[in-house]
């Protein structure tokens, strides 16, 4: 393709990063600036300008999805057949076969699933059904360490380093991991993590390999850097050698897998650590409205360690973001369903619009709603509820126990050990916490299913669930469905509305969130969430949620209330105008004077009462008055009385004593929804005690 054409279109900021020749090269790119177009007409434009030779070219990404759309771009602008393109694994596992061929040395069988090797080393504690660990989950523990170059003698140390708490007792851990290194050796296996170790030793022990693919693959792009772990780094050094032609691509604010292993240092400290290189931030926004970015924004940018994306928006104007609450997560579910009806218009197909939670157990009472709603719908990431493995296996425990069904649905709640707080459940954001999650949604099932069946037997639970959460493709085929999806399995997606549901705490941030580090992911992971809209932004949370057999009061997420803080800052819905950010500002800082400076996140974390001195001078009668009319309201709407507004809310207002609504609106805890909805009715009362 003509160099110049491979510049239309183009950004003056995407021109200079396509055109550029710095190196090594850092492109910062934000959500829907376009990152894998610059990319790819990079490579491009460099082999049209005769600047390098394609089949020198390695290019480098992290799934087969992502690393199939690159060789599709490619091949569009016509170098896909000379540029080598694919996984770290992928270009590795190609690198060692062969390498293994020219040394004579025999081909290892490669192990694709560790769990069967793992369940006979483990013994019965790791049997199907029983209480202990899983297989899975000891498979899951042993990639995170080899995530991170961490061998099994290292083992113990570096998960106390860091006070980690594995699956089983780190030493036990550590035992279970080197049988497992020494087993395979003795068969002759290897597994796709040691793939890449494997290639990192070829390469800084051979020097006549490494030479090899240094002299092939003289030119580096890596796409999504910030996902790089430490084994692929430092598999990237060995294939770089002292080569500076290192182009890489990637956003911090979208760095959401460090519980996978991955380390957005690389990335954010590329400047520093590479002598001479050139940054080019993309900073333009091509996917959603000015009042979603807007929004995202600012709850990235309040966050200790976050940084403001401010990216330039690029669409036409669209709604402020909406805040719902609901009574529970059944009602959320089912609210959304009718919304998602709704909002399905003629010009705008199912697959447009998208629901998306933070854990995919959350994802079932969609599954039930959609399916009664006879709303089409696909599960991505994880997979739909019933074609879980753990939910599977669980089921055949269930139907082949023995004794009655009640007490066989009482040995797996046990199993699943529901342990929950008002903050949800105790758990974290990885594969075991996930399967866990499940088995509570299953127990959930169970009980729902015996209160409508009160002599019901396994056969007729498994009957009920797949009537219950049968896949749905619908009458549009299976491309024309709504999604359900993770807040990670959305990266890179984008719909023109989108649904966040469950912005609860405990959840959004998830429970085992304390580190200021761990609050910043989650942060990022709302943003990356977020940013997946185009035109319209819904949001929710539920005041009660069941898990397992137990109904739990929720609260809601403490970004909420950066939500709201942005939401009045975009007023009526109008194109942000240039003092937008100054008036989002100084909601922030009313937010965190009453907080006493600790910021939303910390005090709700406290127990949900703000600290500091906000409300202390709260007028008493005032104050009385408010929350008997808070009592009657909340009874009214069927909620607890903190949903409608929280004791240190009522305090301000009577410490206040706002007269009018823009008064009333710059008090924290009372963004536009609740003002509109219980404005008046404050203003009334704050009115009548005020002489």
């Amino acid at each position: 393709m003509d160099s110049t054409a491979l510049l239309e279109g183009l950004t003056a900021r995407q021109i200079e990063a396509v055109i550029t020749d710095g190196a090594p090269l850092a492109i910062i790119a934000g959500a829907g600036s376009g990152k894998t177009r610059v990319l790819t007409r990079r490579i491009a434009y460099r082999v049209a300008t005769g600047d390098m030779d394609p089949r020198h070219v390695l290019a480098l990404t992290f799934t087969r999805k992502a690393a199939g759309e690159l060789r599709s771009r490619l091949a569009g602008l016509g170098v896909r057949d000379q540029v080598a393109a694919g996984t770290f694994h992928a270009i590795a596992f190609a690198q060692l076969r062969r390498h293994w061929a020219d040394t004579g040395k025999p081909v290892p069988t490669l192990l694709e699933r560790k769990v069967g090797l793992l369940a006979r080393l483990a013994g019965p504690s790791g049997a199907r059904g029983a209480s202990g660990p899983q297989p899975i989950d000891l498979a899951a523990e042993i990639e995170w360490a080899k995530a991170r170059c961490i061998t099994p003698d290292a083992y113990e140390q570096a998960v106390g380093d860091i006070g980690r708490r594995p699956p089983l007792a780190a030493g036990a851990m550590a035992s279970i991991y080197e049988r497992y290194e020494l087993e395979k050796r003795r068969r002759g296996l290897v597994d796709f993590d040691d793939l890449l170790m494997a290639c990192v030793t070829a390469l800084e022990t051979d020097s006549a390999f490494a030479a090899r693919q240094r002299w092939q693959f003289r030119h580096l792009f890596v796409d999504e850097v910030q996902d790089l772990n430490p084994a692929q780094a430092r598999l990237l050094a060995g294939w770089r050698g002292t080569h500076n032609d290192l182009c890489v691509v990637g956003d911090p604010n979208q760095a959401i897998y460090s519980w996978n292993g991955a380390d957005p240092t690389y990335l954010r400290e590329f400047p520093q650590r590479e002598a001479g290189a050139t940054v080019v931030v993309l900073d333009d926004n091509f996917r959603s409205s000015p009042q979603i970015l807007g929004v995202a924004d600012a709850v990235l940018a309040c966050g200790p360690g976050a940084k403001q994306a401010s990216l330039r928006p690029n669409r036409p104007d669209g709604p402020v973001p909406t805040v719902r609450s609901y009574a529970t997560d059944r009602d959320e579910a089912r609210g959304i369903a009718r919304a998602v009806r709704d909002a399905h218009q003629p010009g705008r197909p199912w697959s447009n619009l998208a629901v998306l939670t933070r854990t995919n157990a959350q994802l079932v009472v969609f599954e039930e709603a959609f399916r009664a709603a006879d709303i089409p719908y696909r599960v991505r990431g994880g997979g739909a509820f019933l074609d879980r493995p753990e939910v599977q296996s669980a089921l055949v425990e269930l139907q082949h126990g023995s004794g009655p069904f009640d007490a066989r649905l009482t040995d797996l709640a046990a199993i699943a050990r529901p342990e929950v707080s008002d903050d949800g459940p105790l758990s974290g954001a990885g594969p075991a916490q996930e399967r866990q999650a499940a088995l509570v949604e299953l127990v959930r099932l169970g009980h729902e299913y015996r209160s409508l069946d009160a002599s019901g037997t396994a056969e007729g639970f498994v009957a009920w669930l797949t009537t219950t959460l049968q896949r749905n493709d619908g009458t549009g085929g299976p491309s024309d469905v709504v999604e359900l999806s993770t807040f990670h399995a959305a990266k890179g997606l984008e719909w023109e509305v989108v649904f966040l549901a469950g912005l609860e705490q405990g959840l959004v941030p998830i429970g085992h969130a304390k580190q200021d580090e761990e609050i910043d992911e989650e942060r990022r992971l709302l943003y990356v969430a977020m940013t997946r809209a185009e035109q319209k932004l819904h949001c929710s949370w539920s005041a009660e949620r069941t898990f397992g057999s137990r109904a739990v009061p929720r609260r809601p997420s403490p970004w909420l209330a950066e939500i709201d803080a942005a939401r009045a800052a975009l007023g009526d819905g109008n194109r942000p105008g240039p003092d937008w950010r100054a008036h989002l500002a100084e909601q922030r800082s009313r937010l965190r004077a009453a907080d006493g400076g600790a910021g939303p996140a910390r005090s709700k974390r406290a127990g949900g009462q703000v600290p500091g001195h906000a409300g202390l001078n709260a007028d008493p009668d005032i104050l009385a008055a408010l929350k008997k009319w808070r009592s009657t309201a909340a009874r009214a709407a069927g909620v607890p009385a903190y949903v409608i507004f929280h004791d240190t809310t009522l305090a301000i207002v009577a410490e206040t004593r706002p007269r009018d609504r823009r008064a009333l609106l710059a008090l924290p805890g009372l963004g536009p929804v609740k003002a509109e909805r219980y404005g008046d009715t404050l203003l009334q009362l704050v009115a009548e005690h005020v002489a």
